[in-house]
């Protein structure tokens, strides 16, 4: 059985029907983990909820039943190590299983999570936990990661305790330890008040430091869209998303829409991604839907997909960065289905999608969905033509809907930046062609998109002017056929330095070593001077251009 009848219409007899008639229910003090898992639990407590296996092997099995048992566990370890009602606590957890329960546990509490990836540095951690008030760190019990927390630690006097998987540690508290004797007895699963925040995102901080995305509890039901009608899952499915949890694609891909649509979330926990791999994942397991970023899809139809049985695989969807039209004729030639693509943000839920009715068009994203507002609009905030650019925005005159974000936390500027005229402003530019397809343009700032990751300049930039030789550089993102885009760092050298491949490769290094290593620019040019504006900005749009410019000469 699913849950969806209770919060939307699960029967949609077409399309039209659905982009003309869907709404939705938000129940009164909503929390997902008791309004959806508790209530799985209930009615059906030994249907599959999660099948995680690794790299090496090993494999469990979740019902509903183990997940609500489970997170009550959690919810009272994360009591013991002093985690209360509107404590943030940061998660970087990669995908053990244990990120599902801690996250639902800290729901019962009324409590924050902040997913972040493992790749983060010490200085990265110390900055997320100070803007944040971060009450308590819980990650991998990995040397590196274990090292940079414990760095971190000592300049975050506010943290109440760092805790860790994998066993014990010296300064960490053995999280393991405390969840096997924590009790699963819990009565009280908090009520969520209307303006209380559930999660918090970094953004990649295009324009300074992240700023930090604050959901409120019905974030969850932002997302009965992306899994019954663009995942297309229902109770007989096996999804696998591939996001790490650190990242929104894992809200997106691997917990709530996918849930509410009754679907066994398959979590394959690896470090490195490997194509072969990934395929053998997907015939061993059966999986019927599967999502993930263009790059991703770049790599399996690399292999010889032939030699997998592939019969299960019945949908397919993207997200992350635009999908290259031959990606998606490959895929399609190899396995017989069709790539549905997305788009939207940290800051939202599915924007603009190819939904489970429509005719998938390689190049676009597909229609507006129906759960927000959507309004494409001009500088001056007119909508604006088919064939027309302009930015995309939710309108939210009459409230603002499930799963747009509350604001940007601690940030009332920036926040008011984007919520103004009675729009959320995305920031993206599209446009509509006359079949009433969108197209996505590009971001209104300079976020690069790699492999599926989102790259802020700032942050690359703020590291490499802190090598001697830098004296100012300017990020941008490299269309590349393989990542979508690469970093590139343009660069003035110190008086002193000369430019080499050896400067070159000391440069990456020092990226990788003081901020999280998927950053590092691939691409190194030496100028003797950057383009700046009147007013001293650099003009990256005009760096962009010229990359362009040299590739198309080049071909």
């Amino acid at each position: 059985m699913n849950l969806l009848s209770r919060f939307t219409k699960p029967d949609y007899l077409s399309g039209e029907d659905f982009l003309k008639n869907y709404s939705y229910t938000v129940p009164k003090g909503f929390n997902f983990v008791r309004d959806v898992m508790d209530e799985y639990a209930s009615l059906v407590p030994a249907q599959l909820a999660m099948i995680w296996t690794n790299e090496h092997g090993d494999e469990r099995k979740f019902t509903f039943r183990d997940m609500s048992l489970l997170s009550k566990k959690a919810a009272n370890a994360l009591r013991a190590m002093g985690i209360g009602r509107g404590d943030p606590v940061l998660l970087m957890l990669k995908r053990r299983y244990e990120y599902w329960l801690v996250a639902l546990g800290l729901m019962r509490l009324g409590a924050i999570q902040i997913p972040a990836t493992h790749q983060l540095q010490e200085k990265d951690i110390t900055y997320r936990v100070q803007a944040a008030s971060a009450k308590a760190i819980l990650c991998v019990g990995e040397e590196e990661l274990a090292q940079h927390v414990l760095l971190s630690k000592e300049k975050c006097p506010e943290l109440k305790c760092v805790a860790c998987l994998g066993g014990p540690r010296e300064g960490f508290l053995d999280f393991d330890a405390l969840l096997r004797s924590a009790s699963e007895e819990m009565e009280d699963c908090y009520t969520p008040e209307e303006e209380d925040i559930m999660l918090l995102y970094f953004t990649s901080g295009t324009t300074g430091m992240p700023k930090m995305v604050a959901h409120d509890y019905r974030y969850g039901l932002g997302h009965l869209i992306t899994g019954a009608f663009w995942h297309n899952l229902t109770d007989q499915s096996i999804h696998l998303t591939t996001a790490d949890s650190g990242w929104a694609k894992c809200g997106w891909g691997k917990f709530y829409g996918q849930w509410i649509a009754g679907a066994v979330n398959f979590i394959y926990d690896f470090d490195k991604f490997n194509a072969r791999k990934m395929l053998e994942m997907l015939e061993k397991y059966r999986i019927t839907s599967f999502c993930a970023p263009p790059t991703i899809y770049r790599f399996l139809i690399k292999e010889d997909m032939e030699k997998y049985d592939l019969s299960a695989l019945k949908w397919a969807t993207c997200a992350g960065e635009p999908l290259n039209p031959e990606v998606f004729n490959q895929f399609r030639r190899m396995t017989g289905v069709k790539i549905h693509e997305a788009f939207g943000q940290t800051e939202t839920t599915p924007l603009l999608l190819t939904h489970k009715w429509m005719e998938p068009r390689p190049g676009s994203t597909g229609v507006p969905s129906p759960h927000y507002q959507i309004h494409v609009v001009d500088r001056e905030g007119r909508d604006v033509e088919a064939g027309e650019e302009g930015e995309l925005c939710v309108d939210v005159r009459e409230g603002r809907p499930a799963g747009l974000c509350m604001g940007y936390y601690r940030d009332p500027e920036a926040t008011e930046k984007v919520f103004r005229q009675g729009m959320y402003h995305t920031g993206d530019m599209v446009w509509k062609d006359e079949q009433g397809y969108y197209h996505f343009i590009g971001r209104a700032d300079d976020v690069i998109k790699s492999s599926g990751y989102r790259i802020g300049p700032f942050e690359v930039e703020s590291a490499l002017i802190s090598h001697p030789a830098v004296i100012e550089c300017a990020i941008t993102g490299v269309p590349d056929p393989d990542r979508g885009q690469v970093v590139k760092a343009t660069v003035m050298l110190t008086k002193g330095y000369e430019p080499s491949e050896a400067l070159k490769k000391e440069l990456q290094n020092h990226v990788k070593r003081v901020t999280a290593p998927y950053k590092y620019p691939r691409i190194i040019e030496f100028v003797d001077e950057l383009p700046k504006t009147i007013s001293g900005k650099i003009q990256r749009a005009k760096l962009r251009k010229q990359d362009e410019q040299g590739i198309r000469e080049k071909q």
